[in-house]
């Protein structure tokens, strides 16, 4: 009878949850555009992204821009008509003698496990001037996961102070890594931190092999960085919507997952509210559905029809699930589906009101046109046109 009971409230909490839901909706769609999942099957234009990040001592001020820009980057990117799967990758690189001459972060769209890779990494070494572009160019042509689509946009920013060490032996010269990036369809664009003179002419010349832009910022990244009032509120609906996760499967799936969930934590305690609600902005996309839910996240599949509460075997459910009746599961699994929905609706209002707080400010600055976000948005814009992608509503901050 006690089971019985917590089913019929459960099942009564969703159905609530779901009536009450189009009421909401209506408001938040009058203040930010609604999170629209992709159909099941949906075949979803591609952006591929690496950053090739100087990390040598003089990079302090742009790797903490990084950190703090990640997020705002990637919703940049998700705005795009129609909504496209995001894949971020990074190569840290240095110089021959230094703790490491390249670092890499593989092209995944578990942005959360790259930006917990990107914690990680600090400005150190270097201070001889020249460093190991070249390699660091190559391992991200050769060795990053590029799909093999043709369709997809596929880019790579270069972004340091100092030129390319021309003089190693056994190095591929960046003449010719950038003709095998092209190859592959990869695009191939320079940021110029500072204003060293002997980086502008390699920096142009890499830009204008791979069919990119070079542009120049300060040293420190010249990114828009603006606190809101939002920001908290945002942060905490964003750790909220990351508890409706459910996840399911095999030992080796639920484990990679417990590892996704480590990276969420290591975020959580790592990043300031200002990134955790870009995140939490981030998650309410379209594009940032996966990485919001990862794999074999049992709401999320459940939802897309690619998944059967009742068809999962016991010992592959949630630990939280597997105590419960099998009509238990299917209300906590719709409960969590409805939750999500409504988080994710009362973060898309919220975001909207940031981003007219941000705009005010901007104005009271005199805009953005010489920052970061700025550059990338126009640099985005008009490659990611070629392929099919159209981007009509300015950088995300």
């Amino acid at each position: 009878m006690q089971a019985k009971s917590l089913t019929l409230a459960l099942l009564a909490a969703t159905v609530a949850a779901v009536a009450v839901y189009p009421a909401f909706r209506g408001r938040a769609e009058d203040d930010a555009a609604a999170f629209v999942p992709p159909a099941p099957g949906q075949n979803r234009p591609k952006v591929e992204v690496a950053f090739v990040l100087d990390t040598t001592g003089s990079m302090g001020g742009l790797i903490g821009t990084a950190k703090e820009k990640i997020w705002s980057i990637a919703t940049t990117m998700a705005q795009a008509t129609p909504a496209p799967e995001i894949r971020i990758g990074l190569v840290g690189y240095r110089d021959r003698g230094d703790s490491y001459v390249t670092k890499l972060v593989d092209l995944d769209e578990d942005i959360d496990s790259v930006y917990a890779a990107l914690v990680d990494f600090a400005a150190d070494g270097g201070g001889d001037g020249p460093e190991s572009v070249n390699q660091a160019l190559d391992d991200a042509v050769t060795r990053l996961s590029w799909s093999r689509d043709p369709s997809s946009y596929k880019v790579i920013f270069l972004v340091g102070d100092a030129p390319p060490h021309m003089d190693y032996p056994g190095d591929r010269k960046y003449p010719e890594v950038v003709a095998a990036a092209r190859a592959k369809g990869i695009v191939v664009n320079t940021i110029q931190c500072g204003a060293v003179a002997e980086t502008v002419a390699p920096w142009q010349r890499i830009a204008s092999l791979g069919q990119g832009r070079y542009f120049r910022v300060e040293q420190a990244g010249s990114g828009v960085a603006i606190d809101t009032p939002f920001d908290p509120e945002i942060a905490k609906l964003s750790a909220a919507l990351d508890a409706t996760r459910l996840y399911y499967g095999s030992a080796e799936d639920q484990a990679a997952m417990k590892r996704k969930v480590e990276a969420t934590h290591k975020l959580s305690v790592s990043a300031s509210p200002a990134a955790l609600a870009r995140r939490g902005v981030f998650n309410s996309t379209a594009s940032g559905a996966e990485n919001l839910a990862g794999e074999h996240d049992l709401v999320a599949d459940a939802a897309a029809g690619t998944a059967e509460v009742a068809a999962v075997p016991e010992a592959e459910l949630p630990p939280s699930l597997r105590s419960l009746t099998p009509e238990q599961r299917e209300a906590v699994v719709a409960q969590k589906a409805a939750e999500r929905e409504r988080l994710q609706q009362q973060i898309a209002s919220l975001a909207k009101q940031r981003d007219d707080y941000i705009e005010q400010k901007l104005e009271a600055r005199g805009g953005a046109k010489e920052s970061l976000d700025q550059k990338l948005y126009e640099t985005v814009r008009a490659q990611a046109a070629e392929k099919g992608l159209h981007y009509e509503s300015g950088p995300k901050f």
